[in-house]
Order: C-alpha cells, then sequence, then structure tokens
C-alpha cells in the first residue's frame, strides 16, 4: 500500500476540516506579518526624512535654539532686556523688522495671560507664534505646487542670475517625469552664455523634450514656439526658463511681463503657475526681489534656494509676514530629492524639536 492511499484511506472529514484551518490561519499570520514590516518600513523611511530635514536645517536650527538657549542662561528673568535680546535675535535671523516686532509682541501678551515668570518657558511660546504666523491663512490647496489635469500645464520661472533657477527646473523637470507626466522645457533665457546648454543638459537628465533656440534670439519668440509645441502635442507640463534679471532693471521686468502676454495668446489662462526663485542666504534682499517681481508678475509662489546654507533661516517667516506670498518650495541641497514641497509644521518642527 503507497504513502498516498494509507493517508487517504486514514484522512476523515473533520481531519480535513482541520488542516484547511490551520491552512487559512497560517496564511493570514504570514500577510499580517508582511503587512507589520511594510508598515515599519514606510514609518521608518518617514523617520529617515523628518531626521534629514532636521539635519539640513542644522545651521537654522543652531541660529535659533543656540542664541535662545544663551539669552535664557543669561537672562534670569523674564523682562525687557531678555524681550530685547529676544528681538535682536530674530532679526540676526533675518525674520524682518515688521514680522520681528510682531513676534515679540505677540509673546509679550501670551506672557501676561499666562503669567510667565521662567525665561525656561518662553520656547514653547516662540515656537506656537512663529508656527501660527506661517498657518495664518494657509491652505495645502493653494501653497503646495500641484499640477492639474489641465494640459499644458505651464510653470513660469523667475529670479535674478545664480539663484539656482535652473537646477530648480531640471530637479522639477525630474520629478514629473518620474510621475509618468510629459514634461517640456522651454530655454528662454537666451541672454546668458551657456544658459541654454544647461537646459538642455537637465533635460536629457530628466527625460524631457526641449525648445530652444541659438543665444541671442528673442526670448518671447522661444516662449511662443514651445508653447505652441506644447498645445500641438498635448504635452502636460511645460516649465519656462527666463534670464535671470536684476530687479532694478525696468526693461528687463517689462520683458517677463512681455512673455507673460505671449503665453496667454495661446493659453489664455497661462502660465498656471508662476514661481520666484530666491536664494536663502541673501536674506532681506530676498523679500525686495519678491515684491518688485510681483508687481511685473503675478507671483503664486516661491522657491527658497540654499536654505541649508544659511543659519538665517527666520527668512521664510519674514516673506509671509510681509508678502502673504506662499513659499512652495524649499531647496535643501543637491540632489533631486533636495528639491522639497514646503511644510509649515515640518519646517518649526525641524527647527525647534
Amino acid at each position: 500500500m503507497s504513502a498516498f492511499s494509507y493517508i487517504g484511506e486514514n484522512l476523515s472529514v473533520e481531519n480535513l476540516n482541520l488542516y484547511l484551518v490551520i491552512a487559512v490561519v497560517f496564511v493570514v499570520c504570514i500577510v499580517v506579518i508582511i503587512l507589520i514590516i511594510k508598515r515599519k518600513k514606510v514609518k521608518s523611511k518617514d523617520n529617515e526624512q523628518v531626521s534629514s530635514l532636521q539635519e539640513k536645517l542644522a545651521k537654522t536650527k543652531n541660529g535659533f535654539l543656540g542664541k535662545l538657549a544663551e539669552i535664557v542662561r543669561l537672562r534670569g528673568k523674564v523682562n525687557e532686556d531678555l524681550m530685547g535680546d529676544l528681538e535682536e535675535m530674530l532679526l540676526q535671523a533675518d525674520v524682518g523688522v515688521k514680522a520681528s516686532i510682531d513676534i515679540i509682541e505677540k509673546l509679550r501678551e501670551e506672557i501676561r495671560l499666562n503669567q510667565i515668570k521662567k525665561p525656561q518657558e518662553i520656547q514653547k511660546y516662540m515656537e506656537k507664534i512663529m508656527r501660527d504666523l506661517l498657518l495664518k491663512d494657509y491652505s495645502a490647496e493653494q501653497d503646495h505646487l500641484k499640477i492639474t489635469d489641465r494640459k499644458p500645464f505651464i510653470i513660469l520661472f523667475a529670479g535674478v542670475n545664480g539663484v539656482g533657477k535652473t537646477t530648480t527646473i531640471g530637479k522639477l523637470a525630474k520629478r514629473f517625469t518620474l510621475m509618468g507626466k510629459s514634461v517640456m522645457l522651454i530655454a528662454g533665457d537666451t541672454f546668458r552664455a551657456a544658459a541654454v546648454e544647461q537646459v538642455s543638459i537637465w533635460a536629457e537628465r530628466a527625460g524631457a523634450s526641449i525648445v530652444k533656440q541659438q543665444q541671442g534670439a528673442d526670448p518671447s519668440s522661444v516662449v511662443y514656439d514651445g508653447v505652441m509645441s506644447a498645445v500641438n502635442k498635448k504635452i502636460d507640463v511645460v516649465l519656462i526658463d527666463t534670464a535671470g534679471r536684476q530687479h532694478t532693471k525696468v526693461n528687463l521686468m517689462n520683458e517677463l511681463s512681455k512673455i507673460v502676454r505671449t503665453i496667454q495668446k495661446i493659453v489664455p489662462d497661462g502660465p498656471h503657475e508662476t514661481l520666484l526663485v530666491v536664494d536663502a542666504t541673501t536674506g532681506q534682499n530676498a523679500i525686495t526681489q519678491a515684491e518688485i517681481f510681483n508687481e511685473a508678475t503675478k507671483l503664486s509662489g516661491l522657491v527658497l534656494t540654499k536654505l541649508d546654507g544659511t543659519a538665517k533661516g527666520g527668512i521664510v517667516i519674514g516673506i509671509k509676514h510681509q508678502l502673504n506670498i506662499p513659499v512652495k518650495l524649499i531647496g535643501v541641497g543637491e540632489t533631486v530629492a533636495d528639491l522639497r514641497d514646503f511644510d509649515v509644521n515640518e519646517f518649526v518642527d525641524a527647527i525647534f524639536e
């Protein structure tokens, strides 16, 4: 008698049901274990991202917390001397005069309402005030860079020379192609030597198409050809580079307005996003740039680059307080992943925790 025959003769219905139950329980356990492992991996990945941002903003964090701790240590009581030191700290962090005064006034009110006597308690109230200021009129729908189903979705970039505008465009192009979007770059910076070549290199890296002309060509002509091509080819996203221009040069600012009108001849509701790229290390000058650029072409948001390289990350607060233009993206490093969507809570946590 074979082993299979023996098992078949001795396998009762009850035993069969028992084996089936055991098998089902075993499979369920395996599935639960797999789900737990995946969840831990995702959680670990999220923690790495938060830790990474804290590391990237180390200079800003040390500028805030380091000086705050020193002030608290030197001032043994909550008084006007402490308030003066805190205001000076905010100014040194490039929060700006108006925002610094507002924050200190709000802090005085918190001190009065909560009967704060110990300087060590100041940090949590400073954190709350800054978080509330950044969250004022905050809308994830408007304050984050989100492309819609509108084809083509046109994003126009502006900024002075050297702020990282072309690099930002290249990194965003890569982000969108990884999302499965068709992307076109338009090399509208026809003045600066090698600008067109740089955009071409980024287009190749990102797997995007590019429309360009020779150096010295009329930027509006290049933009017109590019947008027409994008419409005809039904491209998902169009990223337009423009010449770096000093915000004090009226003729160059007028040219930027002309580019916007050129886009609207073909796509009346374009550009759908107009982003000003500013260098965080320039401090208060970034606010001046944003004010003047916003007059030339209504800005929908800012990209703040090189934020990892400055202890004066308070410029984020100054921009929000004075201009109420959302910071949509921040640059905290060289890689594509280091161009991040700006998240208020993540930013404040990275500085204060």
